[in-house]
């Protein structure tokens, strides 16, 4: 436990920070506005499971978008480390 608990206080700390970001869009999204290809853009392969960082039924509450976002990072954190754990098996490597 005490090796995770710099990652849940990270995790933590950036989902109560969270509320705070702008909601504006993003560069690549405005430029993609502007240059008029934004609406011409392909459908994607698989739904998003939480699209915007929204619950459904709670789209514009803040602290539904930052437990989304942190269950969104400790999610793709579990992934990365689970397939690392799994390569470094097969490799003869090790991981602590």
């Amino acid at each position: 436990m005490r090796r995770w608990r710099p990652i849940l206080i990270l995790a933590l700390a950036l989902g109560a920070l969270s509320p705070f970001a702008s909601s504006l869009p993003d560069g690549l999204e405005r430029v993609a506005e502007r240059l008029g290809f934004a609406a011409r853009q392909a459908e994607p392969v698989a739904p998003a499971p939480l699209p915007d960082y929204a619950l459904p039924g709670h789209e514009e509450s803040r602290p539904a978008g930052a437990l989304v976002g942190i269950a969104g990072t400790l999610l793709v954190f579990g992934l990365a480390y689970t397939g690392a754990r799994l390569l470094a098996r097969k490799g003869g490597g090790g991981l602590p």
